[in-house]
C-alpha cells in the first residue's frame, strides 16, 4: 500500500486554496488535512493536525510567510515546509531557505509541476523552481578561502552526509544508505550546519553543490 503524505495549506487567498485542494484531491498518495487563511490561524492548529508537509504562502496579510515559517520552526514543527509565492526576489528566496524552508515554488508554475514538486518534498527532497535555482546558488556562494576552510573542517562521515544531502535525501534515506540510525544522521547534520554557519539543509545543499561542481 502506498504511503499517503498529509498536507496543510496556509494561504490568505480562498481561490488559491481551492485550486490546490482540487489538485491534491486528484492524487491517491496526497491528502489535504488542514487549511489556514493566515499565519496566526496556522500556528494555532499546526501542532494538532501534525501534517507531513506544509504549503505556505509568502505574502500574507498580518503575519507573513517568513514570520510564520520562523515561528513554526521555533515551535519545533518538523514538517516539511514549502513556500509557494508569486515573488522571485533574491532576498525572499534566501530568507525562506535560511529560515528553515524545504523549498520555494512559484505560483505561476504549471499545476502538474506544482504537484510533482509537492510530492518530491513530501518524500524528503528539496524543491526549488528551476528558474530560482541559480538565484539561490549565486546568493549563497562563499569566498573560496572560506569554502576550503569549511570543507577541511568536516569529518569523513560529515562529508559523506553532506554529499547525500545535496542529492536531496532525507535523514531516513541517508541512514539507510550509510547503515546508521536516524538519530546519528540528525546529530551529524546538526554538526555540519554549525560548522558551515548555515541554518538549513537546503542552504547547505546548494552551497555544497557549488563547491563540488567547482572542484
Amino acid at each position: 500500500m502506498t504511503d499517503v503524505a498529509t498536507i496543510m495549506i496556509v494561504d490568505d487567498h480562498p481561490l488559491l486554496r481551492k485550486g490546490l485542494r482540487q489538485l491534491i484531491e486528484l492524487e491517491d498518495d496526497l491528502e489535504l488535512i488542514a487549511e489556514a487563511s493566515s499565519g496566526i490561524e496556522a500556528l494555532s492548529i499546526v501542532e494538532d493536525v501534525d501534517p507531513d508537509l506544509i504549503i505556505l504562502d509568502l505574502n500574507m496579510q498580518g503575519l507573513d510567510g517568513i514570520e510564520t515559517l520562523k515561528a513554526m520552526r521555533e515551535k519545533g514543527i518538523a514538517a516539511r515546509i514549502v513556500m509557494l509565492t508569486v515573488s522571485d526576489h533574491d532576498e525572499d528566496v534566501v530568507a525562506a531557505i535560511t529560515n528553515g524552508a524545504d523549498g520555494f515554488l512559484l505560483k505561476d508554475m504549471d499545476p502538474e509541476e506544482i504537484i510533482r514538486k509537492v510530492r518530491q518534498a513530501a518524500l524528503g527532497k528539496m524543491v526549488i523552481s528551476d528558474r530560482l535555482a541559480e538565484v539561490l546558488a549565486s546568493a549563497l556562494r562563499r569566498p573560496e578561502k572560506t569554502a576550503n576552510n569549511v570543507m577541511e573542517s568536516l569529518t569523513g562521515r560529515e562529508l559523506e552526509i553532506l554529499k547525500l544531502i545535496t542529492k536531496g535525501l532525507s535523514n531516513k534515506l541517508i541512514a539507510r544508505e550509510l547503515d546508521i540510525s536516524d538519530s546519528t544522521v540528525k546529530v551529524h547534520v546538526k554538526h555540519v550546519l554549525k560548522k558551515m554557519n548555515l541554518r538549513s539543509r537546503v542552504e547547505a545543499a546548494v552551497w555544497a553543490v557549488n563547491q563540488f561542481s567547482d572542484n
